[in-house]
């Protein structure tokens, strides 16, 4: 067998072994293990060293065993080592417990009653490892046709529709946490103070010249009131920010001067926490009034409380239940 794998192969073979079997089970991020652990690459040397120790052990033994034997000893252990691959006895047992065959002397005994036309049959016994991939197969099939037909088993097309489902949920959460790839569909509104000042400071700095401090409109339009040129929310706020109003006469589009996602969601529900401030000398209203249809709808009771409360707010009346 060692004629066949000399030490400079069987060497350089169980190291690059041992190497790559080390690479895989150590996590050392981008960099290999043997450059990131000095350990291993230590680790790695005196591997080498014992396996050279070794060859060289074993071949100082066999020279002496070699000459402890005697002179027939010595001329069998030669001429076994001057046989090809294919002729020595090691292979030839190996083939045999593979494929069970039998010498070609004991052919006539394996001869059946069939003959046609001169043609007979040998009765030669299946090789064991068609037999054990025959039996895996039976095997195989039976548990395929119980999961699949008995206890209705996903077939390929149902995982790939869970799988593509799944990576929709997947995607759709990591949108939710990576705010620089937020679009008008993932924008949620903002309304902790935090977000919001940090909202007024970039409105402050690149809205104010169109639309005023108090974002009562001045080249473009009031922000304040319940009408919207290209729709409310903060969907479409969101929206027009990103990629600008109307062509020709609208807002230019941010996303391409350089506005990231979260701060448009900041700037956006900002805007939208002005609604009803009631700006001096606001510019007159345009567009339409724009109603969520997402949002729940209200009952009398509520829409009548917020009319008492505005009217409270604006006129300092004091109402009750019998004034409706």
């Amino acid at each position: 067998m060692k004629k066949f794998f000399p030490v400079y192969v069987r060497v350089p073979l169980i190291f690059f072994i041992g190497f790559a079997l080390m690479e895989y089970f150590i996590d050392s991020g981008d960099k290999p293990a043997f450059i990131k652990y000095p350990m291993v690459s230590v680790f790695l040397f005196v591997f080498l060293f014992v396996l050279v120790a070794i060859e060289i052990t074993l071949s100082a033994v066999n020279k002496v065993l070699y000459q402890l034997m005697s002179p027939e000893e010595k001329a069998k252990l030669d001429y076994e080592n001057s046989l090809s691959l294919t002729e020595s006895t090691w292979f030839k047992e190996l083939m045999h417990k593979l494929t069970k065959t039998e010498p070609m002397e004991k052919e006539g005994e394996l001869l059946m009653d069939h003959d046609y036309d001169g043609i007979k049959e040998l009765d030669n016994n299946l090789p064991p490892w068609w037999v054990g991939l025959f039996y895996i197969c039976i095997i195989f099939g039976a548990i395929y046709l119980i999961h699949y037909e008995i206890l209705g088993g996903d077939d390929q097309e149902t995982e790939l529709k869970k799988e593509m489902a799944q990576a929709k949920i997947d995607v759709d959460e990591y949108l939710k946490t990576a705010p620089d790839l937020m679009d008008e569909k993932t924008v949620v509104l903002l309304t902790d103070a935090e977000s919001l000042a940090t909202g007024k400071e970039i409105f402050m700095t690149n809205c104010l010249a169109c639309h005023r401090a108090d974002a009562g409109g001045q080249i473009g339009p009031n922000l304040t009131d319940d009408k919207w040129i290209l729709g409310g929310g903060i969907k479409n706020v969101f929206h027009t920010i990103t990629n600008g109003g109307r062509d020709g006469k609208g807002m230019v589009s941010w996303k391409t001067n350089g506005m990231k996602p979260k701060d448009i969601q900041k700037v956006a529900s900002y805007i939208l926490s002005l609604q009803g401030s009631n700006p001096k000398d606001p510019k007159e209203a345009e567009g339409e009034v724009w109603v969520d249809e997402s949002a729940p709808k209200k009952t009398r009771p509520q829409i009548l409380q917020k009319i008492v409360q505005k009217l409270k707010n604006k006129n300092h009346v004091k109402f009750t239940r019998r004034s409706f």
